[in-house]
């Protein structure tokens, strides 16, 4: 029976460097975050559970609900409550565009290697600006219109922490991929991979 002995494996480590860069809006964000009423009616749904009758509409809870607070969020907010807090976006959603956008436009040969080179820290990024309440007509299921009232966020700002494999793309490649993800993705409701024209950004 042959002898088994021991081998030492020598693995190369990982280049992770990091960096921060910060994202200005060219064009206003549109936040849409699941309220906890939106959360529960799916919910109840899946468990098939008998459907309540419709709450009257509330114009500024919507909009309250509509916003990623990264502060606590009073249990009945208002104007003043929303110019003292803080607010967040999802983290993915730079990341998505960047990806997106390099795919597009063939900077990158698949969207496999992008999100494998890069990540950004943390799961909300801050946004800097104060949101306004922003109404709209939209429609819904089978052309049924209704009026959505969300946050609007026209002068904005992020700055993003990210870490990045040296050893498979550059700084100066990543910062590339966010300056097209802003223009050709965006992010946030009506940008433009969905046809809109919203939620777009450059590099500063």
């Amino acid at each position: 029976m042959a002898k088994k002995t021991d081998v030492q494996v020598e693995i190369p480590g990982i280049n992770i460097q990091m960096f921060t860069v910060k994202l200005v809006g060219d064009s206003p964000l549109i936040v849409h975050a699941w309220s906890e009423k939106a959360k529960r009616e799916m919910l109840d749904k899946q468990m098939k559970k008998a459907k309540a009758g419709r709450e009257a509409k509330n114009p500024f809870k919507d909009y309250v609900d509509s916003l990623y607070w990264l502060t606590d969020k009073p249990e009945n907010a208002t104007q003043e409550d929303i110019e003292k807090a803080k607010f967040g976006f999802p983290a993915v959603a730079f990341k998505a565009a960047a990806v997106d956008a390099g795919y597009q436009s063939g900077v990158t040969a698949n969207k496999t290697t992008s999100r494998g080179a890069f990540h950004i820290v943390g799961d909300m990024v801050e946004i800097e600006g104060t949101p306004e309440i922003r109404e709209d007509m939209v429609r819904v299921g089978m052309g049924t219109a209704d009026i959505r009232y969300r946050g609007e966020f026209k002068n904005w700002s992020v700055t993003l922490q990210v870490r990045y494999n040296a050893n498979a793309m550059s700084m100066e490649q990543v910062i590339n991929l966010f300056n097209l993800g802003g223009f050709a993705c965006g992010i946030g409701e009506w940008r433009p991979a969905k046809d809109g024209s919203f939620g777009m950004f450059h590099v500063e």
